[in-house]
């Protein structure tokens, strides 16, 4: 299966690991940054690796079969468009776009030409995360009740340097779409994904060199009865202190914890059905970054879902559900008001004054 990539920053490592580890045939590597692209090429041994500045020249003559795109968030929807007229598959990096209408137009132009678009919502395949859900599926926790994402997270000066776009309404969002969004996704995929109403506070407190929040806060009601609250900030000092996701059901209760919600840390079931100590000292990773080990897998189940035909485990549905929840506390908090959901229209260059 013939691969390319789209952008070579700073979760592009990532990539091309997962590619090599599921035996793609690396076909082209592209960034308008001559240097990410040449050093990317020379660290992970890309020489035979076709190299380009633009993207539709590599599309017309490599013609991947799959594709992903790791830029900048805000050119994420313009690129897929682009890819799926070209007839690619796409691993889309989080957030899958910015603004509602253009993750539908993923959406529906992917559909009609038949291609499948997976959001890179990596974290679905952690160890701990596949097990709580495994609980789930199997009613373990019976009716949930709430659940709770906390995103601890430090971002300096120095990062939102080394790119500019990173903090801007157009190009990217605040901390909660940038940083949280891997969370957040877990948590309303956890909770029953039907969310009826938002209720959020986001602000600037700490980070005046950016144009959007370095903290977001949220109450969310779903459909099924059970409420949510998210808690998402780059403030923390001096580096990342947690990532955890709480869910508690009549007859459960779970902690997944760590740097990125790659450990089981409190495993508590009515049915008695496997020990706790057992599954906290199993399901248990520690990687080397935030970035966690989930891409390898990820990767290996959109080419199985491209070779079954049919959709991949995180599909662009999944990338729309996330981005929506984060634009409906955007919106909630530009309002300053609750927001229903489904969130017809909304982008993020919608609250360029917020701050």
């Amino acid at each position: 299966m013939k691969y390319a990539l789209i952008g070579c920053g700073r979760i592009s490592p990532n990539h091309i690991a997962a590619a090599k580890n599921n035996d793609l045939e690396f076909v082209g590597l592209c960034d308008i940054d001559e240097r990410m692209l040449y050093d990317k090429a020379a660290k992970f041994d890309l020489k035979n690796v076709h190299q380009y500045h633009d993207y539709q020249q590599m599309l017309l003559i490599e013609q991947p079969d799959l594709v992903a795109i790791a830029t900048e968030s805000g050119k994420h929807a313009a690129i897929a468009l682009d890819c799926i007229d070209a007839g690619c598959n796409l691993i889309i990096e989080k957030p899958i776009a910015l603004s509602m209408a253009d993750v539908d137009a993923i959406i529906r132009k992917s559909k009609q030409k038949g291609v499948k678009v997976c959001a890179s919502h990596q974290n679905r395949f952690n160890k701990s995360i596949q097990k709580i859900r495994e609980a789930l599926e199997r009613n373990r926790f019976g009716r949930m009740l709430y659940g709770t994402a906390h995103i601890r997270w430090c971002r300096d000066w120095e990062y939102y340097a080394r790119a500019k776009w990173r903090g801007t309404w157009e190009q990217d969002g605040g901390a909660l779409m940038n940083q949280c969004i891997h969370n957040i996704d877990l948590l309303r995929w956890m909770m029953g994904d039907e969310v009826d109403e938002v209720v959020g506070m986001t602000d600037r407190l700490n980070h005046p060199y950016i144009e959007a929040e370095d903290l977001g806060l949220a109450i969310v009601k779903f459909r099924n009865g059970a409420y949510g609250m998210i808690e998402g900030t780059t403030d923390i000092y001096p580096k990342n202190l947690e990532e955890t996701l709480y869910l508690f059901g009549e007859k459960g209760t779970v902690k997944a914890g760590g740097t990125s919600v790659n450990r089981i840390e409190e495993w508590r079931f009515a049915d008695a059905l496997d020990e706790p100590e057992e599954v906290i000292a199993q399901f248990r990773e520690d990687p080397p970054n935030v970035y966690g080990y989930g891409h390898a897998p990820l990767y290996a189940d959109v080419i199985e879902a491209i070779e079954k035909n049919r959709e991949p485990y995180v599909d662009a549905e999944a990338g729309k559900r996330a981005l929506e929840l984060v634009l409906a506390i955007y919106k909630s908090a530009f309002e300053g008001c609750p927001v229903k959901l489904p969130l017809m229209e909304c982008s993020t260059a919608d609250f360029k004054d917020q701050f």
